[in-house]
C-alpha cells in the first residue's frame, strides 16, 4: 500500500463522545489526548513521516472560559507527560500557529519539548496550536511587506514559494491527505495553502474513537483517487 508522506488530521467530536456516555465535555477532551498519544506511536511503527494534528485553532479561544481554561491545563498535562517522557519516544515534535497568545510557562515547555525531541528519528508530528490558516497567511504576508519595505525583497520577486517559506509550516512537504472525524466536511480555517492539491477523507468516527485502523482505510482510499494536480492522466 502506498503510504502519504504526510497526512493531516483534524480532530474533532470529542464533546459529542462525552455527551453520547452522559459525561463532563472534558472526559471527551482527556480521552482525546490519549488517543492523540496512542495513534502518533502507531503512525510511527507504520512508517509514516509527517503527520499533522490540529489541536486549538484561533477560534477556539470563543468556548466559554472553563473549558479553555481546562484545554490549556490538559496541553500542560501533555507537555509535561512527553518532557518526562522524552527517551521512550521515538517522534520529532514541533508546534505551528501563533504562541504569543499562550501562558508563558506553555510557550516554555513547548521549546523545551521541540528541543528535546529534535535529534529523534521518527515521525515527525506537527502540532496546530492557537492556530488558524487566515491569520498564518497573514502572518507571512506582514513578514513579506516588511522586507519589502526594507528593500530586501521587490514586489516582481515575490512567488508561491515567498509565501511558503513564511508560513509555519515552512520546510514541510504539503499534506497529500487531510482526515477530518466526527462526520463534519469542512477545513474549519485549517491549512488553506497547503492543503491545495490533497485529497479529502471525512469520517463519521468521533476522535476518541479513530484508531489506526480506521487511518488505513482513509489511506487506501486515498490510493484509489486519480490525483491530476490541474492536469489530465492519458488513458493508454
Amino acid at each position: 500500500m502506498n503510504l502519504p508522506e504526510h497526512i493531516a488530521i483534524i480532530m474533532d467530536g470529542n464533546g459529542r463522545w462525552a455527551k453520547k456516555r452522559l459525561l463532563p465535555r472534558m472526559m471527551g477532551h482527556r480521552k482525546g489526548s490519549e488517543n492523540l498519544k496512542k495513534l502518533i506511536n502507531d503512525c510511527d511503527a507504520l512508517g509514516l513521516k509527517h503527520i499533522t494534528f490540529y489541536a486549538f485553532s484561533t477560534e477556539n479561544w470563543k468556548r466559554s472560559e472553563e473549558e479553555v481554561s481546562n484545554l490549556m491545563d490538559l496541553l500542560r498535562e501533555y507537555l509535561n507527560d512527553h518532557i518526562k517522557n522524552e527517551k521512550d519516544n521515538n517522534f520529532k515534535i514541533d508546534f505551528i500557529g501563533d504562541m504569543s497568545r499562550l501562558a508563558p510557562d506553555i510557550q516554555e515547555k513547548m521549546l523545551l519539548v521541540k528541543e528535546l525531541y529534535s535529534s529523534h528519528k521518527g515521525i515527525f508530528v506537527h502540532i496546530a496550536m492557537n492556530y488558524g490558516s487566515r491569520d498564518e497567511i497573514t502572518r507571512a504576508v506582514r513578514k513579506i511587506a516588511d522586507e519589502v519595505a526594507a528593500g530586501e525583497i521587490s514586489p516582481s520577486e515575490i512567488t508561491e514559494k515567498t509565501i511558503t517559506d513564511r508560513l509555519d509550516t515552512q520546510g514541510v512537504p504539503d499534506p497529500e491527505l487531510l482526515i477530518r472525524t466526527s462526520g463534519e466536511q469542512r477545513l474549519s480555517n485549517f491549512l488553506m495553502w497547503q492543503l491545495a492539491y490533497s485529497e479529502f477523507y471525512f469520517t463519521d468516527k468521533l476522535w476518541p474513537d479513530f484508531r489506526i485502523e480506521d487511518l488505513m482505510k482513509a489511506v487506501e482510499s486515498f490510493n484509489g483517487r486519480d490525483r491530476r494536480f490541474g492536469g489530465r492522466n492519458e488513458v493508454k
